[in-house]
């Protein structure tokens, strides 16, 4: 039996197929795409073999047949088809001003202009662009298909710049050919990870199909359940004995850590390829999609865009318009966190046509919360796991007073990036923020008969009630007092009078004017 490899980084169908790497068969999905000449658009999060896909698409439009031997579209296709090829990817080089996308534009364009000897007599991009598509259809006498991989990433890595606006006029008018060559175009397929407005590719073409969130098309990137099975039963069998777990653990471990993504709320879910495929070939269980790095343009947001530590932290129920296109000039980060892949689809309210928002597993949702806390507390980032420790130890030991030190020295003072008029909601989302990293079940703005709880944190044996006030100039203990009678007389606490689990309240009271936590009182074991 031959070796098999794990396609970690792989993004050529043809290397992939020749190298016998082990190949989630997604070409059933891809003929079925290809079978009408309409335009596409995919957006997905990085990592998860959108420039595979494309490189799959090139292979079958090339007609490169032997590539596709035991695999779904062998028997689909009948004709073998050949058509020209144009494919601009974006994805290998970085666009910090508009210099690095114009050298960028001029060697894609460069390259076929040199194949098919097409004369350059306008040097702008927009005609080249319009030249190369009609020439190479007259010369081959077929209509062409066009892919391009990774079409905002100059937009991305310009974000907050000088360059953002240059940049972002210069894709406007390259993509703008797209529209009046449509009849020499065979297929066009666009990727990103954001679907961005303001850009000419959207509003030109005007039959562009975005199948970003259709159920028939959620499988197409990532590896879904079914294909777990079928195609690496051996490297889960592998990883449970190297990690002394059961088969069965060990795919209930891969799924709480990489599985989760649905991008439709009727199909399938699906693990993050890249992630999967490092825990087979390191066989531990780790935090991959981090250690490849945090999206740059994601970081930038963070520190240029106001943030509902809320959202974040607690979910959110959104209509599909609120994160389905990303705007740059906008307010609304729910886009560019649900793009990236650090939220995802969790459940939709048919009457309301609202889909429920939230982190898609384990590995997500700490990632995300560490690149928060990096932002926004006061402790330096380095310490901030062992406090974390400290903080998991402290509620197993019920010790509410040591619990809230910890949380008053991680949130000091106001961050700059926080306006005075939010410190409330930013108290709040930091001390939730922190408390999931424990690992325990936190809850904000949990429902009760007369109102609802700031923070409610469970562990096996305990449950902590946080009520949460700013101080507005009045003596803490006055407010924390009327912190504790708050839970009380609002029966937050009577949900959990049955578990027999020990109750602790606490009134917790921050400085309105952004100087941190001042202080509290606490109420323990059910009085």
């Amino acid at each position: 039996m031959n070796q098999r490899f794990l396609p970690i980084g792989i993004q050529d169908f043809e290397k992939l197929r020749n190298g016998n790497y082990i190949y989630a068969d997604k070409t059933s999905l891809i003929y079925q795409l290809t079978r009408t000449g309409t335009p596409y658009f995919l957006s997905r999060p990085r990592r998860f073999g959108k420039s595979l896909l494309l490189s799959t698409m090139e292979a079958y439009f090339l007609g490169k047949k032997e590539l596709f031997k035991g695999l779904a579209l062998e028997k689909l296709e009948k004709d073998w088809a050949e058509y020209p090829v144009i494919k601009i990817s974006f994805g290998a080089d970085n666009y910090p001003d508009l210099a690095s996308l114009k050298s960028t534009l001029n060697l894609q364009l460069s390259k076929y202009e040199k194949t098919y000897n097409i004369q350059v007599e306008d040097k702008r991009f927009a005609p080249r662009l319009n030249n190369i598509i009609t020439n190479v259809s007259e010369q081959t006498g077929k209509k062409i298909v066009i892919l391009i991989d990774e079409y905002d990433k100059p937009i991305l890595d310009a974000l907050y710049t000088e360059y953002e606006e240059p940049n972002r006029q210069e894709l406007r008018s390259f993509y703008s050919p797209l529209k009046d060559c449509d009849k020499y175009i065979r297929f066009l397929f666009i990727t990103g990870i954001t679907k961005v407005s303001h850009v000419n590719i959207f509003s030109g073409l005007n039959q562009l199909n975005d199948i970003s969130l259709n159920q028939d098309f959620c499988t197409l990137c990532g590896i879904s359940e079914s294909e777990l099975e079928k195609y690496f039963k051996p490297e889960i069998e592998e990883l449970a004995k190297n990690r002394e777990l059961t088969v069965s653990e060990t795919k209930e471990k891969l799924a709480g850590m990489y599985d989760g993504y649905h991008f439709s709320f009727r199909g399938e879910g699906v693990y993050n390829p890249f992630c999967l495929f490092k825990c087979f070939f390191e066989k531990m269980f780790g935090s991959y999609w981090f250690e490849s790095g945090t999206p740059s343009f994601l970081v930038k947001t963070l520190q240029n865009q106001p943030l509902e530590l809320s959202t974040m932290v607690n979910g959110r129920m959104a209509n599909e318009n609120q994160f389905k296109n990303y705007d740059p000039d906008s307010k609304n980060m729910l886009p560019v966190i649900y793009q990236s892949g650090y939220l995802t689809i969790k459940g939709y309210d048919k009457e309301n046509n609202l889909y429920k928002l939230d982190f898609p597993n384990r590995e997500i949702e700490e990632g995300f919360l560490e690149v928060l806390l990096k932002k926004f507390i006061t402790v330096p980032y380095d310490d901030m796991g062992l406090e974390i420790n400290n903080l998991k130890n402290a509620l197993k030991n019920h010790d509410v007073d040591k619990v809230l030190s910890i949380i008053k020295a991680a949130i000091a003072d106001l961050p700059t990036v926080v306006k005075k008029d939010m410190c409330e909601n930013y108290y709040e989302s930091v001390t939730h923020l922190i408390f999931r990293l424990t690992g325990f079940r936190v809850v904000s703005e949990l429902q009760s008969v007369a109102g609802r709880s700031d923070i409610v944190l469970t562990t096996k044996d305990s449950v902590f009630i946080f009520e949460l006030k700013m101080d507005k100039g009045r003596a803490f203990e006055e407010v924390a007092a009327e912190a504790l009678s708050q839970i009380d007389a609002n029966g937050y606490a009577e949900r959990f009078a049955v578990s027999g689990k020990t109750m602790y309240k606490a009134g917790v009271v921050f400085s309105s004017e952004g100087k941190g936590m001042i202080g509290w009182k606490t109420k323990g074991q059910n009085n």
